[in-house]
């Protein structure tokens, strides 16, 4: 089992749905996805079955939302740039969850999207979880803030993302317990 990103697919427009047979998008952090994933092609070589695993932004204790929450706690998050950009996201809890369905399922193999059904713009994230803590999101970030402060990168993590969905994860009839960001956002900060 390799893990890599969602980042694969480099950013899309919101209405742009994304899935496991999507190719590969341009930038940086797509190659270095695409690279890691081409890492474990000699193990698929001599037969042993390889799943690749594309994770979304992972929603639990720890992660990014402990770098969020003393700024939305103090009432003072709010949407990055235009909001507009997709957030692909999965629950921490979920993960392992999936991976022991991996591990049992023999047909699954090659790139699975490790992401909730449901993803969400940047400006339905910060309002639930704002809501999640009950603080108010009312503070933008401008995208020239961002940029000035962490460049390029900032842009590509921040200001940019893409709609992805778990396409094949619903065709192994993979059962969500966090589908929905409340529910996980609860979960993860409750």
């Amino acid at each position: 089992m390799s893990a890599s990103a969602v980042g694969f697919y480099g950013s899309h427009r919101p209405e742009h749905i994304l899935d496991e047979s999507s190719s590969k998008g341009d930038g940086f952090l797509t190659d270095v996805c695409a690279q890691w994933e081409k890492a474990a092609k000699p193990a698929e070589a001599v037969g042993i079955r390889v799943v690749q695993m594309r994770f979304g932004t992972v929603i639990g204790k720890g992660g990014a939302l402990t770098k969020m929450l003393p700024i939305f706690r103090l009432g003072l998050g709010g949407p990055l740039g235009s909001g507009k950009q997709m957030m692909s996201w999965i629950a921490l809890p979920e993960i392992p969850e999936i991976i022991l369905d991996l591990i049992r399922n023999n047909s699954l193999r090659g790139p699975i999207n490790m992401v909730s059904p449901q993803s969400v713009s940047n400006v339905e994230f910060t309002k639930a979880l704002g809501q999640a803590i009950h603080r108010p999101t009312v503070f933008p970030v401008p995208a020239v803030g961002i940029q000035l402060l962490f460049g390029e990168m900032g842009k590509t993590l921040l200001l940019e993302g893409a709609n992805v969905y778990p396409r094949r994860l619903g065709v192994a009839g993979y059962k969500f317990k966090y589908p929905d960001l409340k529910t996980a956002l609860v979960a993860a900060v409750g």
